[in-house]
């Protein structure tokens, strides 16, 4: 069984929760990311902000990014996968939840990101299409 563990991006870097949209935005342009986990002042997961998040619930509405905090656009409780788990279960948790990135938890601490790519180089080229045909939404 292969886990999340090995075939997560390791060493994910947060953007803390009072850090600013447009720091987000700058931090995803160095690391040439997509998604940021975001955490608390107790480095604790709060969730993951992404590119398509800053543009459609800031900038598309006319927010000025340097106000708005990337706390303010986590919604609930992140939806997470432990390292040890089967990467089969992170597909049916992407799945459940349509998401394409899964910051990857063992214990309390993150570890790393999965993202939908991660898993489908991990896949047998048969199943490649299954996959992002169930992760897919509109």
């Amino acid at each position: 069984m292969t886990t999340a563990r090995e075939i997560m991006t390791p060493g994910a870097e947060c953007i803390g929760e009072n850090q600013s949209l447009e720091e987000a935005a700058r931090k995803m342009r160095d690391l040439d990311v997509g998604a940021l986990p975001i955490c608390g002042e107790n480095n604790r997961l709060q969730g993951v902000l992404t590119d398509r998040d800053i543009v459609v619930r800031c900038l598309a509405i006319g927010t000025d990014p340097r106000a708005v905090k990337a706390g303010q656009l986590a919604q609930g409780k992140p939806v997470t996968i432990g390292a040890d788990d089967s990467v089969e279960a992170a597909v049916d948790t992407m799945q459940a939840h349509q998401v394409r990135r899964l910051p990857v938890i063992d214990g309390h601490d993150l570890v790393g990101m999965i993202s939908q790519a991660d898993i489908a180089r991990h896949l047998p080229e048969d199943r490649v299409g299954e996959l992002v045909e169930l992760i897919s939404f509109d």
